[in-house]
């Protein structure tokens, strides 16, 4: 198996848990004796400050030529001064776009270990394991038309447009009823259709979609009601389908029920090269004091071995290193809720031994 990665690492504390997830990325290339190149390249902040653009060609071209891309977080408070289209935030928005995924797969998972981290009880949250499929090309962030104006008076106006269309929304809707059939089998789609005209649109769509799914459940909700049941009873969702800026708040607020961002992991996909990111930012303000969850990295580099290489079971023992990892008592500082905290890299490394060592059972059973 040979994979070409490209690592943007960005950002505050992209580069941070980014290299634990690279860290992770050949441990298991060198169990299973696979070639895994890395291919390091600016974007956001750095990309500006560097190379005078939030997504140099260089880094363009390098991403559109891999395999799959791995991004750390992008966005700097030195650089909220320049135009919008200038932004270390922009530079990911091209990027997306470019790559072509409009399925962005966000899971929002409890561990046992760690369910007393959230602010809700643990009662409510045990159990928890909601896979989010939000629509990522459409809507407010890439409708047009949309910027500034004057009006006659004088007055400043800001605009921005909110378009779907049929394919978009059965394209994304199509990737969420397959997720179901393999997991629990219930897809909860999430509109504001007694307002919108596009989600009028997103949910006769997806209705007529889920008659091509007999074996999975489908039922709407309005995204304020969704945004109170994820907090008074999150067991309810399975996979949660929804577009671009809904999709943005709701995962946010999931992080609640894992009870931290750095937590989160997700994956781009439905393109040519897929992107895989944790859904936290690049918090400058923690970046290199070596105190940063790397876990939603590592759980992304999982996310890529699952849907760029087709390895399900070394996504699998990555995803099992991290609970072994934390029901073993180890935390990073948003975790540690007042116990001993483990830095970044101490973090990364016992990852890395638990898949050497879920690995080595493997073998072990098998040669019995």
């Amino acid at each position: 198996m040979k994979l070409r990665v490209v690592v943007l690492p960005g950002d505050g504390i992209g580069p941070e848990v980014t290299a634990q997830a690279v860290q992770v990325l050949q441990t298991v290339a060198g169990i299973h004796g696979y070639k895994f190149d890395f291919e390091e390249h600016a974007i956001g902040g750095v990309a500006i400050r560097d190379f005078g653009s939030p997504l140099p060609r260089k880094t363009l071209d390098a991403c559109l030529a891999s395999d799959a891309v791995l991004l750390g977080a992008v966005g700097a408070p030195e650089y909220d001064r320049l135009p919008a289209n200038q932004r270390p935030e922009a530079g990911l928005l091209l990027l997306r776009r470019a790559l072509g995924g409009y399925a962005n797969l966000r899971p929002a998972i409890s561990y046992a270990a760690i369910e007393d981290c959230s602010p809700l009880r643990s009662e409510v949250v045990r159990g928890v394991d909601i896979l989010f499929v939000r629509e990522l090309l459409g809507g407010l962030y890439f409708g047009e038309p949309r910027g500034f104006a004057t009006t006659s008076n004088g007055s400043s106006i800001a605009s921005n447009t909110m378009v779907y269309t049929v394919d978009e929304i059965e394209r994304v809707a199509r990737v969420a009823f397959e997720a179901a059939q393999k997991r629990r089998g219930k897809v909860t789609s999430v509109d504001k259709a007694n307002v919108l005209e596009t989600s009028q649109l997103w949910r006769q769509t997806v209705t007529r979609l889920a008659e091509e799914f007999p074996d999975v459940t489908l039922n709407h909700l309005y995204v304020d009601a969704c945004a109170m049941h994820l907090i008074t009873n999150p067991r309810l969702f399975d996979v949660v389908l929804t577009e671009n800026l809904f999709g943005d708040i709701l995962t946010d607020e999931a992080a609640v029920i894992t009870g931290s961002l750095g937590m989160l992991a997700s994956a781009t996909v439905g393109g040519e090269v897929g992107l895989y990111e944790p859904v936290h930012g690049s918090a400058p303000d923690i970046a290199g004091k070596e105190i940063a969850n790397p876990c939603g990295a590592i759980a992304s580099a999982a996310m890529m071995l699952r849907h760029s290489a087709g390895l399900e079971h070394e996504a699998r023992d990555i995803e099992l290193a991290i609970q072994n990892v934390l029901e073993a008592g180890y935390r990073t500082a948003d975790i540690a809720a007042g116990g001993h905290a483990s830095r970044t890299a101490e973090m990364g490394e016992l990852i890395c031994e638990a898949v050497t060592e879920i690995a080595d059972m493997r073998y072990a059973y098998h040669a019995v």
